[in-house]
């Protein structure tokens, strides 16, 4: 059904916060990552990969976290505390995962496409991103 998981790093600009993610490839078509018009996302150029929260492990840089949130405070905003970078965080959308920022990824895949997603219309379009962190669907 997929093809085998892609194993990728990245982390903020200074370097002290680090993580790696395993990426399940699409067997059909591309990688997608979503390029969210929110108010947060616009802001930051956030571009999002999900992938569950057992895909994901932080491997340096947990003391130099800050984390924000806002409105209904599900979503899980974590920032560099020295240079402000923000290069994952815990999805409203996706709570039991992690969207990884495709731009702060040490190398990006080959082939991934950004399509856009209208985060302006959360309520009306944030179910569409549900499936994302469940390993089963997968």
């Amino acid at each position: 059904m997929n093809e085998e998981p892609l194993s990728v790093q990245g982390g903020c600009h200074c370097g002290a916060v680090r993580f790696r993610a395993r990426i399940e490839v699409p067997a059909q078509g591309p990688l997608v990552a979503h390029a969210c018009n929110c108010s947060m996302c616009r802001a930051v150029g956030f571009q999002h990969l999900i992938v569950p929260a057992a895909d994901f492990e932080l491997l340096a840089g947990e003391g130099d976290l800050s984390c924000y949130t806002f409105n209904t405070g599900v979503a899980k905003h974590y920032f560099c505390r020295h240079c402000g970078v923000k290069s994952f965080y815990v999805p409203r959308s996706n709570p039991d995962g992690y969207s990884i920022n495709l731009r702060c990824l040490d190398e990006i895949p080959a082939g991934v496409v950004v399509e856009p997603f209208d985060g302006q219309n959360w309520e009306q379009n944030a179910g569409a991103l549900a499936h994302l962190s469940k390993k089963e669907n997968r």
